[in-house]
């Protein structure tokens, strides 16, 4: 198994981070490349993508950007094929592309239902299947590999307006506990991520008038996470010895009750 320094556990290793044009996807991108992997990031947004590879190299380290919607089954299966035959293969996936719409179910916002169903699971699951038998791979050549999900603590608790959103992201975490019992195993290990409210992209991309006063009056009473704290959440998990697998983690901000 490759050997790995104090200050850079994940040296050797290939990430995959999906939604990595902004965000917790970004802010992750940059902090495995920091403890040495090389990683490859993926979203739609290529100028995007390429600002931050320029970026990481300046630091030191080692990216390729892919440009592709997840929700682009043949899209994903290509970038897929690109990361085995220019990497070998990646041992790392962090699946983190999502949007969050919340409204009134009585508003009937079919089309923003459809969007978050199409890209917080159809989306989830088109980069599971072009990955995971890379994942295995990896894991019976060096050990241990790692697929870590994007959930929500929406997945577990009650939020007014934000039932399609929770709903696909209680998909999320309950589809991480089914894989792990099938991954685990072939030493491939599974962890979903539920963080609190994080200061991203997500919150500009709401329309709902209700659910933004909601957000801006959550904003007013507490400090809201910040991107690199969930980047350095994935960066630990990655970073445990192969023995050990947190399933299931939460972060929230200090002051947020639920």
């Amino acid at each position: 198994m490759t050997t790995h320094t104090s200050a850079r556990p994940l040296a050797g290793r290939v990430a995959v981070v999906t939604g990595a044009s902004s965000g917790i996807g970004e802010a992750t991108a940059e902090h495995l490349a920091e403890l040495g992997a090389h990683v490859v990031v993926l979203a739609r947004r290529a100028e995007r993508l390429d600002a931050l590879v320029d970026r990481v190299a300046t630091a030191g380290g080692q990216a390729l950007a892919l440009a592709a919607d997840v929700t682009d089954e043949a899209a994903v299966r290509a970038a897929a094929g690109r990361v085995a035959n220019e990497l070998g293969g990646a041992d790392l996936l962090f699946n983190n592309a999502g949007v969050m719409l919340p409204a009134p179910v009585e508003e009937l916002a079919t089309d923003q239902w459809r969007h978050q169903i199409d890209l917080n699971i159809t989306g989830l699951m088109n980069v599971i299947g072009a990955f995971v038998p890379q994942l295995v791979e990896a894991a019976a050549e060096l050990g241990v590999a790692d697929l870590v999900n994007t959930s929500s603590i929406a997945a577990q608790n009650i939020f007014p307006n934000f039932a399609v959103y929770s709903a696909t992201k209680a998909y999320v975490t309950h589809l991480s506990r089914h894989l792990r019992t099938e991954l685990g195993p072939k030493n491939v290990r599974v962890s979903a991520v539920e963080p609190g409210i994080v200061g991203t992209e997500l919150q500009d991309h709401v329309t709902d008038e209700g659910a933004r006063a909601w957000l801006e009056g959550a904003r007013q009473a507490m400090e809201w996470l910040t991107p690199q704290d969930v980047a350095r959440t994935i960066g630990f998990l990655a970073s445990l010895p192969p023995r050990a697998n947190l399933q299931q983690v939460t972060i929230m901000p200090t002051g947020q009750a639920s």
